[in-house]
């Protein structure tokens, strides 16, 4: 814990007269932004989870709590507030424990995984309609999309954390040249698709098991985008190993939640779903390999290292699936072993 850290987790508990009821600080282990996570324990009440900021802030304006305001009114289960201060830059939240799905599933029975794993779609089809329901100017996520711009920032992110700084690509002129045609081709039509609510980081590490139910964390980045996203979250997570079948039944369960069924039309529509859902679930798995090589690389955090190797096995999986991503396939495999 830093030198800057600590007196304001001690301040505040002194201040929130939290500190007189025997407080004990836990340190916890944090995600790749750059906030720090401690839990308070308490002598005669449940314990709390401190979010502290790497400055002070806002409350109001900012967007973790403007979304779980959101969140809240769909309602789907979020960790509540339970107190903060702007001039600290510290949150307090509800502890939901330490149990992330992708720490359970590893004791978890088959009948247990699959469960929850309807509960984490059943999840992504609420926050579509019901975010689509409470759309108002009041909540951040509706200003903000999945734009050209934006898928395009990640896909370049890729090329330069991943392909250039993490594997050492020395692109020609013209491998960049048609890279960039084909990064910018899934950028416009993915930004082109009708834009519902969503969570942008739906997967194992972010949904917590706490009392049986899972709750929905770090949701502070939502925004509009393609409705096959955070399905694709879920899906193709790069912590989390899925068999085909296993994908396969749980898009035909999000599909029927939606009310495509066995109806006449329905298998073309799944047809077209899927083939929507393999897009994103490229783009998406490009930009996960750019934040892995962006952590060990510029940051000096080599913990993601583990993940490359599933998320390059998914992304070769998905360009092998589909004549329209030779050409990138093509492109990456000079650079990237694992693609040829």
């Amino acid at each position: 814990m830093t030198d800057t850290v600590r007196p304001r987790i001690d301040r505040y508990l002194s201040e929130t007269g939290l500190a007189a009821r025997s407080a004990k600080i836990v340190p916890l282990t944090g995600d790749a932004s750059d906030r720090r996570y401690v839990r308070i324990l308490l002598r005669d009440a449940p314990s709390q989870v401190l979010s502290v900021y790497p400055q002070a802030f806002d409350v109001e304006q900012l967007p973790f709590a403007n979304v779980s305001r959101l969140m809240a009114a769909m309602p789907v289960p979020v960790p509540a507030i339970l107190g903060h201060s702007n001039e600290l830059g510290i949150l307090a939240l509800q502890d939901l424990g330490d149990v992330t799905l992708q720490a359970h599933l590893g004791a978890a029975t088959r009948a247990d995984h699959a469960a929850l794993y309807r509960q984490a779609v059943t999840l992504i089809v609420k926050m579509q309609q019901r975010g689509r329901e409470l759309e108002s100017d009041r909540y951040l996520p509706y200003g903000i999309a999945f734009d050209v711009e934006k898928l395009s920032w990640e896909l370049q992110f890729f090329v330069k954390h991943f392909l250039e700084a993490y594997r050492g690509a020395s692109l020609t002129a013209s491998e960049r040249e048609a890279l960039s045609v084909e990064l910018l081709r899934i950028a416009e039509e993915l930004a082109a698709e009708p834009r519902v609510f969503c969570h942008r980081d739906y997967h194992s590490r972010n949904l917590m098991l706490h009392d049986s139910q899972l709750y929905i964390i770090d949701f502070q980045d939502a925004r509009m985008g393609p409705d096959t996203y955070d399905l694709v979250s879920l899906l193709r997570d790069s912590y989390m190993d899925f068999s085909e079948r296993e994908v396969d039944e749980l898009i035909a369960f999000f599909l029927a939640l939606r009310g495509v069924g066995a109806g006449k039309g329905a298998g073309a529509e799944a047809g077209i779903f899927r083939r929507r859902f393999d897009l994103m679930a490229l783009q998406r798995n490009l930009k996960a390999l750019g934040t892995f090589g962006f952590q060990t690389t510029t940051r000096g955090n080599p913990v993601y290292i583990q993940y490359i190797p599933r998320t390059l096995a998914y992304l070769r999986q998905n360009v092998e699936r589909d004549s329209r991503f030779a050409r990138l396939r093509e492109i990456l495999a000079t650079h990237v072993d694992e693609l040829r």
